[in-house]
């Protein structure tokens, strides 16, 4: 059973920092890209950061960021433990939102269609 499980949310002070965890079971997961989305109140789900997997012979691990989390958010994964990081520095009351991570085999993207397992969520809240 595939099986994708966020933790690491909670409530921070703005400029404080966070660090989100996906743990992945139930398939090859060096095999496959991993994405972080949120979703806020009210609005749609959207791409934060993703990580490559392995491209045929090749393993990648190439990182991808919004615009938003640029130079604030570092996205890293440890295959030995099946999981991926999302570090959050600076964080702003607009990064308040629930966390999702998605995997996906093969190239990923922010687009949310591409993804084959999502996790449940993480909430993370972000005070002024």
């Amino acid at each position: 059973e595939v099986q994708l499980v966020e933790s690491g949310g909670g409530l921070v002070q703005a400029g404080g920092s966070l660090r989100l965890s996906c743990a992945a079971s139930g398939f090859t997961f060096d095999d496959y890209a991993i994405g972080w989305f949120r979703q806020a109140p009210g609005k749609e789900r959207e791409g934060v950061s993703y990580i490559s997997g392995s491209d045929g012979s090749t393993f990648s691990g190439s990182t991808h960021y919004a615009d938003s989390v640029k130079g604030r958010f570092t996205i890293s994964r440890d295959n030995a433990r099946n999981t991926v990081y999302l570090q959050m520095n600076s964080l702003k009351p607009v990064d308040t939102a629930v966390y999702y991570c998605a995997a996906v085999e093969g190239p990923a993207g922010f687009s949310l269609d591409l993804y084959d397992y999502w996790g449940q969520g993480t909430q993370v809240t972000v005070s002024s």
